[in-house]
Parts: C-alpha cells; structure tokens; sequence
C-alpha cells in the first residue's frame, strides 16, 4: 500500500466510545488479524499514529546515554564520542570518568564540543565527577531546509572572504574563514541527526517537508557536499597563512570568476532542491559544464608566470574551486532523482 489517502467516518459506538475502520489493505500488510493489538501514538495537536504491537515493542532509541572516560582518552576521542550520540538522537548524554575524575582537559573538550558543534545542546550538570548534556533545540524550531540554506550562505561566504584574504594578504580574515568552518559542521550535523530521528517516524518526514524516507539519503549527500565547500574555503584561507604572500592581481581576477560561477552553479542546484524543480536541475547539470572555459583563463593567465611555487599554488586554487561546481552538479543530479516521478506525473 502506498501513501494513498483515504476517507473514514468516524462512528460512535457504546456510551463513550469514538471509532474509525482501518484499511484492509494496511491491515493485510502488517500480517494483523482480528484481535490484535495496535498501539494509538498522539503526535502533535492534530495527528495519531497507529503502530501494530510488534513492532511498536521493538528495541527503540532512548533519550539517555552516558559514556565513560578513561583517563588516557584525549579531547579528540572525547568529541567523537558526543557527536556519535547526538546524531543518534539521544536527548540527555551523560559524561563520566571510569575512574576517580574527569581531567580540566577533558571538561574543557566537552564543553568546547557543546559550544562549537553541537547545536541546540547545553550542559546542565557540570563537575569532576561528570557533566550532563541537554539537546534542548525542538526537532521543528529550524527546518532541513531552513538549515541548509545557513549551512550553504557560510559556505559561500568563507569561499568569498578566503579569496579576498588572498588578494589583500589579510591574514587575520584567512584564520576567520577557517574558524567558520565549525559552524558550517555544526549545521551539517544538525541536520543528520534531525534526519536520523525523522526517518523513523513517517509523520515526522512530512512535517519537515520530505516526500519519502528514500529522499533522507540524498539529504544526507547534499549535506556532505556542502560542507565539502566549507573544506575547500578553508584550504584556499590556508594557502596564505602556508606560503605569507598574495596572489598577482592579474591572476586572481580569473580565480575569482571561476569561483562566482561555482557559486552561482552551486545556488543554482540549491535552489532547485528547495523548489522541488527537476528542470531546473536539470539545466544546472548542464551549465556546470561550462566551467571548462572559466579554467582556460586560469591556465592563460600562469603562462606568464616564472615561479613555480605560485603556479603550483594556482593550480590548487583551480582544483579547489573546480571541486565546488563539480558538487554544485551532483546536487543537482540527485535533486533530479529526487523528482524525477513528480516530473513524469506532470507529462
């Protein structure tokens, strides 16, 4: 049975008692037989789920978790750890010590991953004994899509000021792209963990406007390549901070348009995921294969270059900014997956 809509008439029965037949397909589905029981779930104001007993008694996620730290675990295993249970959805994560206390070190690493990468979260508890960490942030305060429109305009914004910190040797703006990219991680992992809780729950899944559990997947890789931007701004910021010299203005400005091409491509592909827009995406697929022409600038204007550091260096920019288009028609091309039945319904 697919995600049909059928009417029902709501019946009075006894004194006090409302009730609403079930499909008899959906029944047949989940193998019930008469006498069985289902579980009635509120979810919100104005919406019930009806959940067969079998599968409504099968092993669920908990709010709460707790893991132990052993005295030798570094901050880095320690923020591993809090990011595998956000994403699973816990609600409450527990830090202990598996012997005697937590050292500063590792209260400082977990309370810079709640200030930095966790979003919504906050500590609620804290002391050598052990900290407590609340997800206070409602599943529906920020959207998937409200989140990755933040996620993609501090993307684009690093890759921006990265190649203005490039053409002003402003070293002070490349260390603050490559700060920005723990903001861009923080969303990225807002978002999976908003995914994870959802897909197991169809209701959920509509109210945050995906069609099909099918559909997190491609979330989930737009995801990735967005924060893939934040990580190619962030090598373009190092560049400067690597080799302490500009790049020649006579280099940069076709650097610089092949980046707002890349960006353009890459909105572009956005936004088709926004609309829910098959053609749309399906032009982006194919203007992302004007890039070429953008490179060919690239390679004229290093022709007059005799240093081989800056041209090596040249080239990195040009692969890093390449990368960027290249995301921007993937994106588009799982939006065309994405859509592609809506679209042949509209023939």
């Amino acid at each position: 049975m697919g995600n049909t809509e059928e009417m029902r008439k709501i019946q009075f029965t006894g004194k006090s008692s409302y009730i609403v037949s079930l499909p008899k397909q959906w029944v047949a589905d989940m193998g019930l037989r008469q006498g069985d029981q289902v579980a009635v779930v509120r979810q919100g104001i104005s919406t019930l789920q009806i959940v067969p007993l079998k599968h409504h008694n099968k092993p669920v996620v908990t709010e709460d978790a707790t893991i132990e730290i052993k005295p030798e675990d570094e901050g880095a295993v320690i923020i591993r750890k809090l990011i595998s249970l956000y994403l699973l959805g816990f609600n409450i994560i527990n830090v202990k010590p598996k012997l005697g206390r937590l050292k500063p070190s590792q209260r400082n690493a977990v309370k810079e991953a709640v200030k930095g990468i966790l979003m919504g979260t906050e500590i609620i508890a804290d002391s050598t004994e052990g900290l407590t960490i609340q997800v206070l942030i409602n599943l529906f305060e920020l959207s998937v899509d409200g989140a990755l429109k933040r996620m993609l305009i501090i993307a684009k914004s690093m890759q921006n000021d990265a190649l203005l910190a490039l053409g002003e040797a402003n070293y002070d703006l490349s260390e603050e792209v490559i700060d920005s990219d723990d903001e861009v991680d923080r969303f990225s992992f807002y978002i999976i963990r908003q995914l994870k809780i959802a897909i197991q729950n169809e209701h959920m899944l509509k109210e945050m406007g995906i069609e099909s559990p099918h559909h997190c997947l491609g979330y989930r890789l737009i995801v990735k390549n967005i924060e893939r931007v934040g990580d190619h701004a962030t090598e373009l910021a190092k560049d400067l901070l690597e080799f302490k010299k500009p790049i020649k203005k006579s280099v940069l400005e076709p650097i610089q348009e092949l980046n707002t091409f890349a960006l353009a491509v890459l909105d572009e592909s956005c936004l088709s995921l926004f609309k829910k827009d098959f053609n749309q995406a399906e032009r982006t697929v194919e203007k992302s294969a004007e890039i070429s022409k953008y490179e060919k600038k690239i390679l004229d204007s290093i022709k007059s270059l005799r240093d081989d550091e800056e041209i090596y260096r040249v080239r990195r920019m040009n692969e890093n900014i390449r990368r960027i288009a290249e995301y921007a028609s993937d994106i588009a091309e799982i939006v065309m997956n994405m859509t592609i039945e809506k679209s042949l319904r509209r023939q």
